[in-house]
């Protein structure tokens, strides 16, 4: 079995099952928007990732009371039409020992139409329906960061961010584009589920060229 598929009890030996799973979302057109839990450069295992059953309830942004239908490999939401962003901190607990523990936090966020970001962590359009994205940490550019592009046709690429926090998504087709970026912070954190000296924070945004 791949590392990436270990059971949570495991992780306290196999950080890197956590870190290789992202959240992201899609949505088409005025549609409901999905959400999924899964490794968005590979083909979503039939029945979804051996993990989803770990994604409970991601909170939107803005607030929202709208429900969240538990379907096959993802949860579906009715949302307002323009760009959804959804964060989660309870995917998985917290790992390791003593005052060393780590934890995950994801941020997730589909469509372009707005320039600004909203969440703690955002990769975020230049300029509304712009091919250059800026990766925004606690409303500051990050820059020299590693940030994974993933084609419609599940090619990937990885490119860093420039002095600006800004990099340029290499179009090649039409269709549904995912880039992530994932950064570790080490302080003291409060997480939902408890506090962690180590935080991973992961950031996905999709969107979709005609």
């Amino acid at each position: 079995m791949s590392i990436r598929y270990l059971a949570p009890l495991f992780l306290a030996c196999a950080a890197p099952a956590v870190q290789a799973h992202e959240v992201w979302i899609e949505r088409d057109a005025s549609g409901p928007a999905r959400i999924y839990l899964g490794e968005p450069a590979e083909a979503l295992p039939v029945g979804g990732d051996p993990e989803f059953e770990h994604l409970k309830a991601p909170k939107l942004v803005p607030a929202s009371k709208a429900v969240l239908a538990r379907k096959t490999g993802y949860l579906e939401v009715a949302v307002p039409s323009g760009d959804v962003r959804a964060h989660d901190d309870t995917v998985f607990a917290p790992w390791g020992t003593g005052t060393k523990k780590e934890g995950v936090a994801y941020y997730a966020r589909a469509g372009r139409s707005e320039a600004r970001a909203v969440m703690p962590m955002e990769l975020t359009p230049v300029t509304a329906g712009s091919d250059r994205f800026v990766l925004v940490r606690d409303g500051q550019p990050v820059k020299d960061t590693q940030i994974t592009v993933v084609s419609p046709e599940k090619w990937s690429k990885s490119v860093k961010t420039d002095a600006d926090g800004a990099v340029a998504v290499p179009i090649r087709e039409k269709g549904r584009y995912l880039i992530s970026a994932t950064l570790k912070d080490e302080g003291k954190f409060d997480t939902t589920l408890g506090p962690v000296s180590v935080l991973h924070r992961v950031a996905t945004t999709t969107f979709v060229v005609d």
